[in-house]
């Protein structure tokens, strides 16, 4: 098992305080950065200004929504970066959100599933400098093959539903799984496994991204930060379940309400944090990792919290480069 990093782009941080988060994860010297894209940063740009920071580590950009980005687009990003840089660069692709797709870009998210398997066909073929010719039903390219070099990483499909795994298992090197507990990675991996299988391909790899505060960087105002970050799921399908089978029950309910965003944070105990997170000492963080690897997961991507008290998560980084 692997132990990666993803930039947390916290929206209560500086943006940049994302470049020291990264010089850290080089300094350390851990095998992958994970770079999403959010709110502030294009994740080509900002990895186009971290990669120097980073001599050994290899870059992931994204997931990259699908209904946004089209496969010419992020090949060519990736390959930018690539030649920017010298670093290896994978791609992740997803499905996002509606107040992401719909409402920020005005696109539609209809048929998202469809979209994404297009695209992985597509961005699979781009990344290996073959050219992508697919009249798809959502997403289509023609024509198109990389002038630069092929950037050298990885495909990976988020996923959840069960749409998404079948995608992975199709296409990707990895799949990645966002905010889960060991129990439901464990179904997730399983799942994986049975439709690689019907694809006739070995089973990828599997990572979860997981929200972590580690030894001196555990602090109550982690926790927080950590806790705000859990509202936007607990409604939503499959993390409802997950949640209300881990004991919160009471606080799904709620969500489904749909009552004021604020009003749903003070309904969210800090414990429940815990459910998909890597908290604690040293000791306890590495149990927790154990517990992902029982399961079949391959590689846990860290997320650290990132506050006053622990800024651009150094120490939980530096407790973090214990564990692999």
């Amino acid at each position: 098992m692997t132990v990666e990093v993803s930039l947390g782009l916290w929206q209560d941080r500086p943006a940049a305080e994302a470049l020291a988060t990264a010089r850290l994860v080089g300094e350390l010297g851990f095998d992958a950065l994970w770079i999403g894209e959010m709110a502030t940063y294009d994740a080509f740009a900002l990895a186009t200004a971290v990669g120097p920071l980073l001599p050994s580590t290899r870059l992931v950009l994204g997931p990259f929504a699908v209904t946004v980005r089209d496969p010419v687009m992020i090949a060519m990003g990736a390959a930018s970066v690539a030649s920017l840089t010298g670093r290896p660069v994978g791609v992740a692709l997803g499905t996002s959100s509606p107040v992401v797709v719909e409402q920020w870009h005005g696109r539609s998210r209809a048929r998202a599933a469809r979209a994404l398997d297009e695209s992985a066909r597509a961005v699979r073929l781009l990344l290996d400098g073959a050219k992508a010719d697919l009249p798809g039903e959502v997403v289509s390219t023609r024509g198109y093959r990389l002038r630069l070099d092929a950037p050298g990483g990885e495909l990976i499909v988020a996923a959840f539903g069960p749409h998404a795994v079948a995608t992975a298992a199709r296409h990707a090197d990895r799949m990645v799984l966002n905010l889960i507990d060991p129990a439901t990675a464990g179904d997730l991996v399983r799942r994986m496994s049975a439709a690689a299988d019907s694809a006739g391909r070995p089973r990828p790899r599997v990572a979860v991204w997981t929200p972590a505060a580690i030894g001196a960087g555990f602090t109550p105002a982690a926790v927080e930060q950590l806790r705000r970050g859990m509202v936007g799921y607990l409604g939503a399908p499959g993390y409802a379940d997950m949640f209300t089978r881990a004991g919160f029950g009471d606080v799904v309910e709620f969500a489904r309400t749909r009552p004021h965003p604020r009003e749903l944070l003070a309904a969210v105990p800090g414990d429940l944090v815990a459910t998909v997170g890597v908290l604690g000492d040293e000791e306890a963080a590495a149990k927790r990792i154990a517990e992902y690897r029982s399961q079949g997961i391959d590689d846990v991507v860290l997320v650290p919290a990132s506050t006053v008290d622990d800024p651009a998560g150094s120490a939980t980084l530096h407790a973090a480069a214990t564990l692999r």
